[in-house]
């Protein structure tokens, strides 16, 4: 018979549960700071709840009624320098942060302070959708955010706030603060790669991060043991030896307990922690009905839970301890409900038989793009040097080098950079050698990660964001983005404009096309054409070492995020870069004419810079190349491709990659919007096949454009024009 030995988790799991003595002990401020902000958080969402019955929250209104507990329990004892982000039902997280930053300490019997009052104002205005909010309407109800207040901003994704939570914990540990973020998300999100992924990351970092899962129990009608084994979801924290707590969410006091070991726990250094508050959402997943009405609960289970309400509790605790009277309770109660009429009064106006929400209060319409990106630098100060107006020394380096070369110059000067990647801190630099030598120089700063994209691009995310540091993430193919497509477009892309225009992302993502590899369908896109057509991110693709250094200089002095693109054809090449300056930029924007002409403008970018002008001059056509260098629609230089076309009256985009995820496209159709009138045939086009690469040598190559396609583009171009290209062969001498 095999021997068998009874394991123990390597973390522990404590369910922990409040007796008379410890209310009793509770500190009474402690108790009127709660029971004034349980009362508060109940009327606010109250008013919601009415405002959508009459139809004037656009979009949803998702209750926090009944899980207040949960929330005012765990914040009443953070600092001020603590940060949090929530869900899509994040109301009541938000406001508890909130109301604890503007006034530490509420007292139930005191009247409340105008910065009370203008925290409540400013966030029912932000749930209507109003100039006077705090994202100035963007956000609404499921993305409120206060950066002041260490309000992170909740979260319409499932489980996608808690990456970012991460990179929060991931300054804060860094910077040496002692100070803890806090990730609020629930049954469904624990159940998530990207919330799974982040425990595991943040556990092999021991980030000063509380996972706090409120589980209430059900998704939008699904009840939690439909979906898991396992209901107790503090189990999940285990796993990834995650000391975890399980507590009664409709006992204030207990959560907060439980939090405050939790935290003590991260600020010694020893997190991240898990708590999971039981709770229970008193009205459906969206408005005012109670979910009953929709036949998946009972009227006899949504009773036995309101008779557990937590601001009940709270109230019936303080008046046995003498701290206040029935009576107390009652004005307070009247109190709350009274300032969110009249704060409510302040939004909507009486029209007819109902009311509407004041006119002058709607954000000006002109706002709508406002904040997509933030302003560029201001590149008069820099040092700009163009590879063909260097006048001084030069070296010769291979491109990959020129990658090392000017990170380790832009970690000497900058010690807020950090980088993190699969494997980037071994082999020598990574999988092609692009981070050489870093590890050894900056311990500490060079983070070789687990394979989890999802997770360590959202910890990115929220690092950018903090402000105190600057990541560069490598993803050691483009494709992988899929994986962590929710962070890198709904999260890191779309979070200055949702929140507001104000929350600065300065990250850098750098990846590698690799076609011609055989690394097959899944390890081979040129992600330009997806990135480009996605709010939020600028692109910038080098074709030289000397563009390189100049191109990645200039991004990392932007506050957006920056998607820089390389490729293996180019790591090996050779270049010159200025042998004594790797602190010249190059700046976002400005594209290069590489090959003057005037009878054909060919626009195009990275490898198809060097295939585009072999293809010319080996075919004599007079053709004007110009590397665009930048590709996001906001940094496109209209300027350079205007004056070009309007010289040749023809153009051709050249593109390695598919048909399908095509940055041409984008580009081919505005080129012929904007110069229609310039142009004497439409915009031509040379790109890949419809179907990604695959292995087979013969079919790799048939899928993507080489300088073969180039050339055929080229005379296609010049014969349609009525100028055909005498006497060519295109063999297999054109790659």
């Amino acid at each position: 018979m095999p021997e068998r030995t009874s394991l123990v988790t390597a973390a522990p799991w404590i369910e922990l549960r409040t007796t008379e003595d410890d209310w009793n002990a509770a500190d009474p401020a402690l108790l009127g700071d709660m029971l004034t902000q349980l009362n508060l958080i109940r009327a606010f969402e109250e008013t919601v709840l009415d405002l959508a019955g009459e139809g004037l929250v656009h979009g949803p209104a998702h209750s926090s009624i009944g899980q207040e507990g949960g929330a005012v329990g765990s914040v009443v004892g953070l600092r001020s320098t603590d940060q949090i982000n929530g869900s899509h039902r994040g109301h009541h997280q938000f406001l508890a942060k909130a109301l604890s930053y503007i006034a530490p300490r509420l007292d139930p019997k005191a009247d409340f302070s105008a910065p009370v009052e203008q925290v409540l104002y400013r966030s029912l205005a932000e749930i209507l959708g109003l100039e006077p909010g705090f994202g100035h309407g963007r956000g609404g109800s499921m993305h409120l955010r206060w950066a002041k207040a260490g309000a992170l901003g909740t979260n319409a994704i499932v489980g996608g706030g808690v990456p970012l939570a991460a990179g929060a914990a991931m300054a804060h540990k860094m910077a040496g603060t002692g100070d803890v973020a806090v990730t609020y998300f629930g049954d469904g999100a624990i159940n998530i790669g990207s919330a799974l992924e982040t425990m595991n990351l943040a556990a092999a970092w021991s980030l000063p991060m509380v996972f706090f899962v409120e589980n209430n129990l059900y998704a939008v009608a699904t009840k939690i043991d439909e979906v898991t084994r396992e209901a107790r979801l503090s189990a999940r924290g285990c796993g990834f030896g995650i000391p975890s707590w399980r507590v009664d969410g409709m006992d204030p006091l207990a959560v907060h307990l439980a939090t405050q070991e939790a935290v003590a726990l991260c600020r010694e250094g020893r997190g991240p922690a898990l708590v999971e508050a039981e709770v229970y959402r008193f009205f459906h997943q969206n408005g005012p009905l109670p979910g009953s009405a929709f036949g998946y609960r009972s009227k006899e289970e949504e009773a036995a839970w309101r008779a557990r309400d937590p601001l009940t509790r709270t109230a019936a605790e303080m008046v046995r301890r003498g701290l206040l009277s029935e009576a107390d309770v009652q004005d307070l109660r009247d109190r709350c409900k009274t300032i969110m009429t009249e704060l409510a009064g302040r939004l909507v106006e009486p029209h007819g038989n109902s009311r509407r929400i004041r006119p002058d209060l709607w954000p000006d319409t002109a706002f709508v793009d406002v904040g997509i990106r933030g302003d560029l630098p201001d590149w008069r100060g820099a040092r700009i040097i163009e590879a063909d107006a260097h006048r001084g020394t030069v070296r010769e380096r291979k491109f990959v080098d020129a990658i090392a070369d000017v990170l380790h110059r832009r970690f000497e000067t900058d010690t807020s950079l950090v980088v993190m990647g699969e494997d980037i801190h071994r082999l020598k630099g990574g999988t092609n050698g692009a981070t050489r030598g870093l590890a050894d120089a900056f311990p500490g700063r060079i983070l070789g990660t687990p394979i989890s994209e999802a997770a360590f691009t959202g910890l990115a995310g929220g690092l950018a964001m903090d402000g105190r540091f600057r990541p560069i993430i490598e993803f050691m193919y483009p494709d992988f983005m899929w994986v962590a497509a929710d962070q890198v477009f709904n999260q890191i892309g779309k979070a200055r404009h949702m929140f507001g225009g104000d929350a600065d992302m300065p990250l850098v993502l750098r990846t590698k096309i690799a076609m011609g590899t055989g690394y097959g369908s899944q390890h081979s896109l040129d992600p330009a054409g997806i990135f480009a057509t996605s709010p939020g991110w600028r692109i910038v693709a080098p074709s030289t070492p000397h563009d390189y250094v100049g191109l990645m200089n200039a991004a990392l002095r932007c506050r957006d995020p920056i998607l820089v693109i390389e490729h293996v054809d180019l790591y090996q090449t050779m270049g010159n870069i200025p042998a004594e300056d790797l602190d010249y930029v190059i700046p976002l924007g400005k594209a290069r004419i590489v090959r003057p002409g005037n009878e054909l403008t060919v626009v195009t970018y990275s490898s198809m810079v060097a295939r585009s002008i072999e293809a010319a001059e080996r075919l004599g056509v007079n053709a004007e190349v110009i590397d665009l260098r930048t590709l996001d629609r906001a940094s496109l230089d209209w300027e350079t491709i205007g004056a070009s076309i309007q010289k040749t009256n023809n153009v051709i985009v050249v593109e390695q990659g598919s048909l399908g995820t095509s940055y041409g496209t984008m580009l081919a159709d505005e080129i012929q919007r904007r110069y229609m009138d310039w142009l004497d045939q439409p915009v031509q086009r040379v790109h890949g096949r419809e179907a990604s690469p695959t292995i087979s040598k013969v079919l790799e190559r048939a899928a993507f454009a080489g300088t073969r396609e180039v050339a055929q583009g080229l005379a296609s171009a010049m014969a349609a024009k009525g100028a055909p290209l005498e006497g060519i062969l295109l063999d297999e001498a054109f790659r």
